[in-house]
């Protein structure tokens, strides 16, 4: 496949993944039957994005392809993981406050769950990194965290792109207020 064949197969991946990126936000992540956020979904196909060029954009041979695979799917998921749990303990700690109903022993065993978290989460993330790097040229890991960080910045730029607009792609007012929203 010659580059231009390439940069062609990638612009309609990415058109197609942002495209159902942009109607997830504008739909305001709704809540699924099992209570997790439409956000998998989106985090499925931001997987597949980075995966169907993962071997292409970082010259890898077959062989590390197999091995890698599993390996950046681990560290994607990890990262994911962290974020969620996160989001479920603040979650929590905001709704006892404003429910009237925390307590300093409640609140205080949340905030240790939290800093706990918060201590492992690199120590992971690291650890996972590392696994993936190992595999690695020092070229491949550059294009690798390049390759991550469009995608990062490209989620970006919808996120906030959406924040202005309410169900079904209608401006809201108070673009502002919707930020809070967001919060867990």
């Amino acid at each position: 496949m010659g580059r231009r064949e390439t940069v062609k197969r990638i612009a309609a991946i990415t058109a197609v993944v942002l495209a159902a990126a942009t109607g997830v936000w504008a739909q305001g992540a709704p809540r699924s039957g099992a209570g997790r956020p439409a956000r998998d979904e989106l985090f499925k196909m931001i997987d597949a994005y980075i995966v169907s060029n993962l071997q292409e954009s970082l010259s890898l041979t077959d062989e590390q392809f197999v091995k890698l695979l599993p390996l950046v799917k681990k560290l994607h998921a990890t990262r994911r993981d962290f974020v969620q749990r996160r989001r479920e303990t603040i979650g929590e700690m905001r709704r006892l406050l404003e429910s009237g109903t925390a307590t300093e022993l409640r609140i205080g065993e949340l905030l240790k769950v939290l800093k706990a978290r918060e201590m492992d989460e690199p120590l992971a993330m690291r650890r996972d990194a590392d696994a993936v790097d190992a595999l690695l040229s020092p070229l491949q890991q550059a294009k690798l965290r390049i390759l991550e960080a469009r995608v990062e910045q490209r989620l970006r730029e919808l996120a906030k792109r959406s924040v202005g607009q309410g169900a079904g792609g209608r401006p809201q007012r108070d673009a502002p207020a919707a930020l809070d929203t967001d919060l867990p």
